[in-house]
């Protein structure tokens, strides 16, 4: 039986349609009040003891939610009752139509001339202080989110689906939000520093594929995909994560643009200006990508029914 199949489809569909549920019905918006009860208990001072508090945070929590979801997996339960209850749980493990819609808000706000707004928006999408960037500037980190997030959001949490099944996608998604929330440079440095390590080796080939994705639907949306592959080989070291960079340089020689976060990297795929034009080109190389992406797992998950 295809139940794998119809579970995916199912929250492609849930995604596409309704996008995604309010925080207090959201499993990830519980996972992350979770994690802020944890920071309670790490040490106030030792980096040593802070890591070790932060290993096991991630160990333990990525542990009980995997193995509570896979019994629930396991159970012998009716059969549409499972899939359904499977779809809302993969759904909310990826977030395609929010990241768009989330790019989009801040190129509405910068088409009206609300630069202040624009800023805020952006705020969404990126870690940095927006509060100072230029037009140019969010512009950039736009469009460096659309292509970082295609992986984080989308390619990852799928590719976890395909090979591991229900639980592969949601450890992702545990491992990843422990990343996003304490994973940088700061108060929570060594706190998160496991996190963020584990969620570079979870997303390393997430990453590629998902660069090679936005290479091939540069093809398809007649952008410069020659340079986005030039860019892509030639750039990829050049951000402090050794996954980023691959999408970013990618996307950025695809629109023949440089995308830059000052102080920490300048991905140089091209001279043309930072327009409103070139977010509209990323979110359509976005869709192109996941479209591919889309494809190919559909087409793992029929192989999968087929097969057992």
């Amino acid at each position: 039986m295809m139940t794998g199949l119809y579970i995916l489809l199912g929250a492609l569909l849930l995604d596409l349609l309704a996008g995604e549920a309010p925080n207090r019905f959201h499993p990830v918006a519980w996972l992350g009040k979770f994690i802020s009860l944890q920071l309670k208990l790490v040490p106030a001072d030792g980096n040593i003891r802070r890591f070790i508090c932060g290993m096991t945070m991630v160990i333990l929590t990525t542990a009980l939610v995997t193995l509570y979801f896979l019994a629930q997996y396991l159970q012998s339960l009716n059969v549409i009752a499972y899939i359904l209850f499977s779809i809302y749980l993969l759904k909310n493990t990826f977030s395609l139509r929010g990241l768009w819609q989330a790019v989009q808000k801040v190129k509405t706000s910068l088409s009206g001339g609300d630069l202040i707004k624009a800023r805020w928006h952006t705020n969404a999408l990126v870690s940095r202080k927006t509060e100072d960037l230029s037009q140019g500037q969010v512009i950039s980190a736009a469009i460096e989110s659309c292509a970082e997030n295609l992986c984080d959001s989308f390619v990852a949490p799928l590719f976890y689906f395909a090979v591991l099944g229900l639980p592969g996608a949601i450890a992702h998604r545990v491992v990843n939000t422990f990343d996003a929330m304490i994973g940088f440079h700061g108060k929570w440095e060594y706190t998160g520093k496991f996190a963020a390590r584990l969620d570079d080796v979870l997303n390393f080939i997430p990453a590629r594929l998902s660069a090679a994705f936005i290479f091939l639907a540069s093809a398809i949306c007649s952008a410069d995909f020659a340079d986005s592959w030039q860019a892509m080989l030639g750039q990829h070291g050049k951000t402090e994560s050794p996954n980023a960079g691959w999408t970013m340089s990618a996307m950025a020689g695809s629109l023949g643009i440089t995308l830059e976060k000052p102080g920490a990297y300048c991905l140089n795929g091209g001279g043309r200006e930072l327009t409103l034009t070139a977010i509209t080109r990323s979110q359509q190389i976005l869709a192109a990508a996941a479209a591919i992406w889309v494809l190919i797992v559909t087409g793992v998950e029929v192989l999968i029914g087929i097969t057992g």
